[in-house]
């Protein structure tokens, strides 16, 4: 007599067959779907988040008077950093506006020196004519013997006096013409004195706000602590870092032979290793026209015997297009991209040439 136990054994086993033999068409059907569409996604781990960053500085020197940030503090576009000492700044703005103020007042000297020798120069040409005659009229009388000699060199005198009185008010009329840029109807603002004095003001003007050192763009500060107050800060030497915080894209370096079908303004699902289960949205916004290497100080030249073929990887930016409610990102952070390609991997050869398929098509 047969044990009950093993009448269930072989009932079972007589269940599983038909069960696996059922569940093999659907389990090759599936992966064949997944085989034929999955090559749709391209995806690469070689990326990591980036943002604008900036080394803050300023083009004045001057010594640290306060520095208004801390580290790791988020600040708005606009907002103050760090000052320099302005005492230097307002001094050298007041000397600048003073030496303005004398500029405009010897140019308005030179317009009134102007006119007084334009009215020189008609007095003494009006004269002209009077010691013109007196010459003449002695001159005459000289010939006539009817005038002493010395009555005749002092009309010659007088003569030659106004004329060089008519010669000295026009030159220095000129003169001074010059120096009014040639036009003495010019205002005094538009004169090339005047113009050189208001630089050296704008000049002073913007070394004072320069020492004021403000945010470019939103973001956080960082290295602050390599600043401090009393500190001597060099023209263009940088004070401390600004990371921007709505700035950010992925810089990924997938393999050349995964870029076959990825082009810019695909779409791209972004994956953070510190936040798992969180998805940003993305898309592909350019692919590098060169790959890495080659822009390294010293490109890898193949050219002798022993060359080593090595897969090479193409810079890839993607734009980050969803922060909002999700956890913040930093700067360096590794993440995973998968792109969307829309292609699709198609079916293999083999089955191509059974079905009379064109064989080593892809299908987008």
């Amino acid at each position: 007599m047969a044990a009950p136990g093993g009448n269930k054994v072989r009932r079972r086993r007589s269940l599983t067959r038909p069960i696996l033999f059922a569940l093999l068409p659907v389990a090759l059907v599936v992966g064949g779907y997944y085989y034929v569409n999955g090559g749709q996604v391209m995806s690469t781990d070689n990326a990591y988040i980036q943002a604008d960053m900036v080394g803050l500085t300023t083009d004045v020197s001057g010594i640290v008077d306060q520095i208004n940030v801390h580290e790791n503090e988020a600040v708005k576009a606009g907002q103050v950093l760090f000052s320099l000492r302005s005492d230097s700044f307002k001094i050298a703005l007041d000397g600048a506006k003073a030496q303005l103020g004398a500029q405009r007042n010897q140019i308005m000297n030179l317009k009134a020196s102007y006119q007084q020798s334009l009215a020189e120069i008609t007095q003494a040409q009006a004269d002209l004519p009077y010691y013109q005659d007196q010459f003449d009229r002695q001159q005459n009388l000289v010939n006539n013997g009817s005038a002493t000699q010395s009555a005749y060199d002092e009309a010659k005198h007088n003569l030659e006096a106004a004329q060089q009185k008519v010669a000295v008010a026009k030159a220095e009329a000129a003169t001074t013409l010059a120096q009014l840029g040639g036009n003495a109807d010019q205002p005094a603002e538009e004169n090339p004195l005047y113009l050189q004095a208001k630089s050296q003001v704008d000049n002073a003007q913007r070394e004072l706000d320069h020492s004021v050192v403000k945010a470019p763009f939103d973001g956080i500060v960082t290295n602050v602590n390599a600043l401090q107050v009393g500190s001597y800060l060099q023209a263009s030497q940088q004070a401390f870092s600004l990371v921007a915080t709505d700035r950010l894209w992925i810089a990924a370096s997938p393999k050349e032979t995964e870029l076959t079908y990825v082009k810019p303004g695909q779409t791209a699902e972004i994956y953070v290793d510190t936040y798992p289960g969180v998805t940003w949205k993305g898309k592909v916004e350019s692919i590098s026209p060169a790959s890495g290497s080659s822009f390294s100080l010293l490109p890898a030249q193949n050219t002798t015997g022993n060359w080593v073929k090595v897969v090479q990887r193409i810079p890839m930016r993607v734009s980050i297009e969803d922060t909002d409610g999700k956890p913040p990102l930093r700067v360096g952070m590794s993440t995973v991209v998968d792109v969307e390609t829309g292609h699709a991997r198609g079916l293999p050869d083999f089955v191509n040439k059974l079905l009379g398929r064109p064989q080593g098509k892809d299908h987008e």
